[in-house]
C-alpha cells in the first residue's frame, strides 16, 4: 500500500502541475499581447517624432553644407584679394603670374592690364575675358562671379575677378579660375549612409557642375536640372513652376515625391544668394531609419525574450551547422591556396621559360661575334708575318667587335627603357641637320649594294623645333638600315619627311616614312614585329645578322616622344613604316638679321614641277624673304631681264628628267651679272654639273633644301679668297707631341689607350686610381700634361671624387686643364654626373680614336713650338 500511494501521490502532483501550467501560459501569452501592443504604440509615436526631428536634421545638415561652401567661397575671395594687393607691390606682376604654379583648387591664374583686352596667364596662354560670361551678377565679397563652365581639363570650373589698385589706381584686373571638384572635399562623405543623393547645380545654366564621389544613389546622365526631372520622373507643371521660382528668386524648397519608385524628400538649397544650389533627395526610409533602428531594438529586446527559451533546444543544432559551415569554408580556403598555388606555379615556369628564351637568344647572338673575335684572333697569332691576312683578320675582327658593341648596347637600351630610366634630351635642331647626318650614313649603306636612297622633304613649314635629335637620329637610322639589310641588291630605298596638318601654332606635326621594295614581311610577323628578339624567318633574312632589338626599341622612343608607328608590308613587295610626331617649335625660329646684313630680301626658284618651289617658299616666309617661281629657264631669264636688280639668288632645281646644260645656265649669268648666287639643287651624288660649276659665282646644295644649309651655302661661297687659301693647321686632326695624363686601373685598357696614343703620335702617363692622378698632377710641372684622361670607376678614389680635387686645388693650371671621360658607363645620367663633377667633356668606351682625335683638338689649346706655359 505503501508503494501505490507513492505512485498516486506522484501522479496527482503531476496534474497539479499541468493544471497550474495552463494559466501560467495564458498569463505569459496575455503579458506579451499587452507587451505587444504597448511597443507597438511606443514605436508609432517614435516614428513620427523621429521623422520631423530627421526633416530638422536634414535642413540643418543642407544649412551646414551651405555655409561650408559659402565659407570656402569667402575664403577662395578673400586669398585672391590679398593676391591682388600682393601684386599691386610687385614690379612686374605679369612675370609673378606666368611662373604662378597651378594647385588642385587654382586651375588658372590670369591678368589683363588696364585698357587692354588680352593678358597673361600661367599656363602660358594668351587670355582674355571674352571666353568668360559675368552677367549673372553673382559676386562673393564683393567679387564678380562668373557663369559655370567646363575648362580645358573637362571639369566644371568657375572665374572671379578682382581689381588690382594701386596708389588708388585700378592698374589690371586679377581672375583665378576654381574648380567645383574642389569643394567635393567639404561636403560630407556620405550622405545618410550614402543612400541620399547631392549634387551641386548652377542657377544660371541649371546645369549639374559637381557630383561629388560617394554621395549615394544618384544617375550619372543628370546633366541639368531638366535631366534631373525627367530621370526622377517629376512631370508635374505646376511643381516644376514653383521650383523655377524658388531658384529664380534664390529661395530654399523642400517636397515630397517618389524617386525610383521609392518615397523621397526632394531639396533645392541655395548658395551664395542662389548662385548655385544644392540639389538631390533623401528616401523616407533614410530619414526614418533612426526611428525605425528604436523600433527594431526594442522588437528586438522582446524577440530575446521569446527566443531564450528555444535557444537551449536549438544551440545543438546550431553548433553542429557552425561546424559544417566551418569545415566547408576551410575545404573552399584550401581549394583556392591551391589554386593560387597552381597560379604562382604557371607564372614561374612562364618567367622560367622567358628567361631561358632570354638566354638562348643572348646566348646564341653574343656568341656568333664572340666566335669570330677569336676564332680570327687565333688566326691573327698563326698568320702574324702575312701582312695582308693580318690586315683582312683585324678588319673582320673589328666588324665583329663592332656588332658585340651594337648587340650590348641594344640590350641596355631595351632594359634602361623597360626600367623607365630612359630621359629625353630635349634640345633645339634643325631638320637639315637630322637629314644630312642620316643621309652621311644610310647612303654609304645604299650604295655599297648599289642601291637608290631617295630622300624627300614636303609641306615642312618650320626648320627648327625642339626635341631630342639622338633619339629621333637612333629610330630613323633603325628603320633605314633595316630597310637596307632586307632589300635586294639594286632596290630603292625611300626616305620622306612630310608636314601634316597643325594641330596647334606651336608643334610642327611632321610622318616619317621609311620605304622599300625589299623581302617585305609575311602578316604572322607584324604582329609581333615589335616585340624583343622577333626576326623574320625565310631563307633570305636568316643570312643578315641582327639582334631582334631594334624594332623593340624604336616603338618604345617613339612612344615616349608620344608618337605612334606603324607598317605595313607585303611578301616580294615590300614595306613601308610610317612615324607621326610632334615637336614644339622654338620661339627664335631664324637670325633675321643674318638675311638683313647678307642684303638677301628676294629670290627666284626654277623648278619643273612646282613641288620644290612651293617648299622654298613655305621655309622662306618665316624669315620675311620673297620667293618667285619659274618653270623653266626662258622664264625665268624672262623674269630677270626686267628685273635683275632685284633678286640677290637663283635656285634652280636640277633633275634627271629636266636638267639644264652648262650652256643654258651661262646665258642665264649673262641676264643676272656676276653678283647674283646661282645654286643648283641636286640629289647626292649626281653627275653632269661640273662644268656648269666653273662660271663664276655658282654653286651646289645637296635636296632636299633647308634654310640652315642655304645660309650655310652663301657664307661659304661669299667667303675671302685669301681666307680660303689660307693653308690649314697640319696637326688639327693629329695628337702628335701631346703628352696626357691617363686614370686607367685596368690593365688591358691602359696598354691599348697608350699604345692607341703613341700610333697618333702622342705619349702618357698610366696611374692606376683617382687618388694617384690627383698626386701626380699636383706633382707635375707647369704644363707637363695636355690633358688628363680620367677612368669613371676605380677603386681608392672614383673618377668623379678626383676631378672635383682637381679642379678644387690651387694649381694654376687647375681649372683650365681638359679632363676627359673615358668610361664604360654610357649612359645619359653617366655623362650629366661627369660634366656635374667638372670634367669637360664624356667619352664611353670603348676608345674610338677619331671622336678622340676631335675632342682634344676642341678642348686643348696647343703651345707654339719652343713657348713654354
Amino acid at each position: 500500500m505503501d508503494g501505490l500511494g507513492r505512485l498516486r501521490m506522484r501522479e496527482k502532483r503531476n496534474r497539479s502541475k499541468a493544471d497550474r501550467g495552463i494559466p501560467l501560459l495564458l498569463s505569459i501569452i496575455l503579458v506579451f499581447c499587452v507587451l505587444g501592443t504597448v511597443v507597438f504604440s511606443v514605436a508609432r509615436k517614435i516614428s513620427a517624432e523621429m521623422a520631423e526631428s530627421a526633416i530638422q536634421n536634414l535642413s540643418e545638415s543642407l544649412d551646414l553644407m551651405k555655409g561650408t561652401i559659402e565659407a570656402v567661397l569667402v575664403k577662395e575671395a578673400e586669398f585672391q584679394k590679398l593676391m591682388a594687393q600682393e601684386m599691386a607691390t610687385i614690379k612686374d606682376p605679369e612675370e609673378f603670374i606666368r611662373s604662378y604654379e597651378k594647385n588642385k583648387t587654382m586651375i588658372r591664374i590670369a591678368m589683363i592690364m588696364e585698357g587692354e583686352t588680352q593678358g597673361v596667364s600661367n599656363t602660358g596662354e594668351v587670355f582674355s575675358e571674352e571666353e568668360l560670361d559675368f552677367s549673372a551678377g553673382g559676386t562673393v565679397e564683393g567679387l564678380p562671379v562668373s557663369q559655370s563652365y567646363v575648362n580645358y581639363m573637362g571639369t566644371w570650373a568657375y572665374t572671379m575677378k578682382c581689381p588690382v589698385v594701386k596708389d588708388g589706381q585700378e592698374i589690371a584686373m586679377l581672375y583665378v579660375e576654381y574648380v567645383y571638384d574642389s569643394l567635393d572635399e567639404s561636403l560630407p562623405n556620405g550622405f545618410y549612409n550614402g543612400r541620399a543623393m547631392l549634387y551641386v547645380m548652377d542657377a544660371e545654366t541649371e546645369r549639374m557642375v559637381l557630383k561629388p564621389k560617394g554621395m549615394g544613389e544618384r544617375d550619372a546622365g543628370h546633366l541639368n536640372l531638366e535631366d534631373f526631372y525627367r530621370a526622377n520622373n517629376i512631370l508635374e507643371e505646376d511643381l516644376q513652376r514653383e521650383v523655377a521660382q524658388c531658384i529664380e528668386s534664390g529661395k530654399d524648397i523642400l517636397f515630397y515625391h517618389d524617386v525610383q519608385k521609392k518615397d523621397a524628400l526632394n531639396y533645392m538649397w541655395a548658395v551664395n544668394g542662389g548662385t548655385i544650389y544644392l540639389i538631390g533627395y533623401v528616401p523616407i526610409e533614410a530619414i526614418q531609419q533612426e526611428g525605425t533602428t528604436v523600433n527594431q531594438n526594442i522588437l528586438v529586446v522582446v524577440g530575446v525574450m521569446l527566443t531564450a527559451f528555444f535557444l537551449c533546444c536549438t544551440l545543438y543544432y546550431f553548433n553542429q551547422r557552425q561546424q559544417n559551415r566551418i569545415r566547408r569554408e576551410r575545404e573552399a580556403e584550401r581549394e583556392i591556396h591551391n589554386k593560387q598555388l597552381a597560379e604562382a606555379l604557371h607564372a614561374a615556369q612562364m618567367a622560367s621559360n622567358s628567361k631561358t628564351m632570354f638566354l638562348s637568344n643572348m646566348s646564341h647572338d653574343i656568341r656568333t661575334p664572340m666566335n669570330a673575335v677569336l676564332g680570327f684572333t687565333a688566326l691573327l697569332a698563326r698568320d702574324a708575318e702575312n701582312p695582308d691576312k693580318v690586315r683582312e683578320y683585324t678588319k673582320k675582327i673589328t666588324a665583329s667587335g663592332q656588332h658585340l658593341l651594337s648587340l650590348i648596347n641594344d640590350i641596355l637600351d631595351v632594359s634602361k627603357i623597360e626600367s623607365g630610366k630612359v630621359v629625353l634630351t630635349v634640345e633645339k635642331f634643325t631638320l637639315n641637320d637630322l637629314v644630312s647626318s642620316i643621309d652621311a650614313i644610310i647612303r654609304p649603306m645604299a650604295s655599297a649594294k648599289n642601291q637608290q636612297f631617295h630622300v624627300d622633304v614636303t609641306g615642312i613649314k618650320h626648320e627648327y623645333l625642339m626635341g631630342d635629335e639622338t633619339r629621333l637620329n637612333q629610330v630613323v637610322i633603325n628603320l633605314l638600315s633595316n630597310a637596307v639589310k632586307y632589300t635586294q641588291e639594286g632596290g630603292n630605298i625611300w626616305f620622306r619627311i612630310i608636314g601634316l596638318k597643325e594641330r596647334s601654332p606651336q608643334f610642327e606635326h611632321i610622318r616619317i616614312e621609311v620605304e622599300d621594295d625589299g623581302y617585305g614581311m609575311t602578316p604572322e610577323y607584324l604582329v609581333t614585329i615589335f616585340d624583343a628578339f622577333t626576326r623574320a624567318e625565310n631563307s633570305t633574312t636568316n643570312k643578315v645578322q641582327g639582334t631582334g632589338l631594334g624594332m623593340a626599341i624604336t616603338k618604345n622612343i617613339v612612344e615616349l616622344m608620344g608618337g605612334t608607328i606603324d607598317v605595313s608590308s607585303e611578301i616580294d613587295k615590300g614595306s613601308i613604316f610610317k612615324v607621326e610626331l610632334e615637336f614644339r617649335v622654338p620661339e627664335d625660329q631664324m637670325d633675321k638679321q643674318f638675311w638683313k646684313k647678307s642684303g638677301i630680301s628676294r629670290i627666284l626658284a626654277v623648278d619643273g614641277n612646282g613641288e620644290t618651289s612651293c617648299g622654298i617658299q613655305a621655309l622662306m616666309e618665316d624669315i620675311g624673304i620673297s620667293v618667285d617661281t619659274a618653270f623653266h629657264l626662258e622664264e625665268a631669264a624672262d623674269i630677270l631681264g626686267r628685273s635683275a636688280e632685284e633678286y640677290q639668288a637663283v635656285l634652280l632645281n636640277w633633275n634627271a628628267h629636266d636638267a639644264f646644260d652648262a650652256g643654258e645656265i651661262a646665258k642665264l649669268r649673262e641676264v643676272t651679272g656676276d653678283t647674283v648666287l646661282i645654286l643648283l639643287l641636286a640629289d647626292h651624288g649626281v653627275d653632269g654639273l661640273e662644268e656648269a660649276l666653273q662660271i663664276k659665282n655658282t654653286g651646289i646644295m645637296n635636296k632636299p633644301f633647308f634654310i640652315s644649309a642655304f645660309r650655310e651655302k652663301i657664307l661659304e661661297m661669299r667667303k675671302d679668297l685669301a681666307e680660303r687659301e689660307e693653308p690649314k693647321a697640319e696637326e688639327s686632326s693629329s695628337l702628335e707631341g701631346l703628352h696626357f695624363l691617363a686614370a686607367e686601373d685596368n690593365v688591358i685598357n691602359a696598354e691599348i689607350l697608350k699604345e692607341f696614343l703613341a700610333m697618333e703620335g702622342a705619349s702618357c702617363e698610366i696611374v692606376e686610381n683617382g687618388q694617384l692622378a690627383v698626386e701626380r698632377f699636383e706633382n707635375a710641372a707647369e704644363g707637363e700634361f695636355d690633358a688628363i684622361l680620367m677612368d669613371v670607376q676605380m677603386p681608392v678614389m672614383n673618377g668623379y671624387d678626383a676631378t672635383r680635387v682637381i679642379r678644387a686645388s690651387g694649381r694654376k693650371n687647375a681649372a683650365e686643364i681638359p679632363i676627359i671621360a673615358m668610361t664604360a658607363n654610357a649612359f645619359a645620367e653617366d655623362e650629366k654626373a661627369a660634366l656635374e663633377a667638372g670634367m669637360n667633356v664624356h667619352l664611353a668606351k670603348p676608345i674610338n680614336m677619331e671622336m678622340l682625335k676631335k675632342i682634344v683638338n676642341k678642348y686643348v689649346r696647343r703651345r707654339e713650338p719652343g713657348i713654354k706655359e
